[in-house]
């Protein structure tokens, strides 16, 4: 199966992001997303991993399903929250032997309200080098980054070192979402400084709903400009209007991020596809 290290060093990336569903209308809504999805030949699409492990078998479920009912090169999510070494290991094992070979390697945020969330493996870092320890050289592992600093940081130059030690393990990164190109630009430089070049994919969330993007923002740690918030503001009576904004928005930070040199897009479609099929037809946009 094709590996997204492979595909970064042969050109720009499109890839799109989603999650496993909890009931049969909302597997409907995601199936029908790939359908419309899968003509636009991204690159790869990434399968989250729920809070403490809340999806693990849905996750696995769907990547297996990706791999045999389409065309879709998947990536799998996988957080150290509230598992094992040994559960983790026999977790990639599973991807390994399915045929997955790329995979994206999180600390993981515990479940919420849980004072028992543990990591035995504290870093992401530590699953990095355990992907590579089962995969033998059979995973692409990416890392995240947080283009305005993890908001668990001390600092942003903290967070940069970090950012830069995890990148130096992995193949690739992806962002969280942004809204500002200059964020983009600035953590690049930072890491170019401290001798990392590995690619970073920047992720962007298109907004279709006022509230939603809001709350997201305040989980993630992403600052919403009080610029675009007062543009929201404007129209978040009128659906239409805010989906449009929220498109016309996107498209404009993607051109910014393109124009600045970034390996790919990686769009956060919550298994939607009219926002990001807009997005990419608006750009012209053609994948590896």
């Amino acid at each position: 199966m094709t590996r997204i290290d492979d595909l970064l060093a042969r050109g720009r990336t499109t890839s799109f992001e989603l999650f496993p569903p909890g009931t049969d209308e909302g597997e409907k809504i995601l199936w029908r997303a790939i359908d419309e999805l899968e003509p636009l030949s991204p690159s790869f699409v990434s399968v989250t991993y729920g809070a403490g492990g809340s999806t693990r078998d849905r996750t696995h479920r769907l990547v297996a399903d990706l791999l045999r009912r389409t065309t879709l090169t998947p990536m799998a999510h996988l957080t150290s929250v509230n598992h094992t070494r040994d559960e983790l290991a026999t977790i990639l094992e599973r991807y390994r032997d399915a045929g997955v070979t790329n995979v994206m390697c999180l600390r993981g945020d515990p479940p919420k309200d849980d004072p028992d969330a543990f990591w035995e493996l504290e870093h992401a870092t530590d699953l990095v080098q355990l992907a590579r320890e089962v995969g033998d050289g059979a995973f692409a592992v990416g890392v995240a980054a947080h283009p305005e600093g993890h908001p668990l940081a001390p600092d942003l130059a903290t967070d940069r070192d970090h950012l830069a030690r995890k990148l130096e393990l992995a193949d690739f990164g992806v962002t969280q979402f942004f809204f500002r190109a200059s964020d983009y630009r600035d953590m690049v430089a930072d890491l170019a400084a401290r001798g990392c070049t590995t690619p970073v994919l920047p992720g962007i969330m298109p907004i279709t709903n006022v509230r939603q993007i809001v709350r997201f923002a305040e989980l993630s740690g992403a600052e919403v400009p009080a610029e675009l918030v007062a543009r929201l503001r404007e129209v978040e009576d009128d659906p239409a209007a805010v989906r449009r904004l929220g498109v016309e928005v996107a498209t404009d930070l993607c051109r910014e991020l393109l124009d600045a040199g970034a390996p790919g897009l990686h769009f956060y479609t919550l298994n939607r596809s009219s926002a990001t099929r807009e997005i990419h037809a608006n750009l012209g946009l053609t994948a590896v």
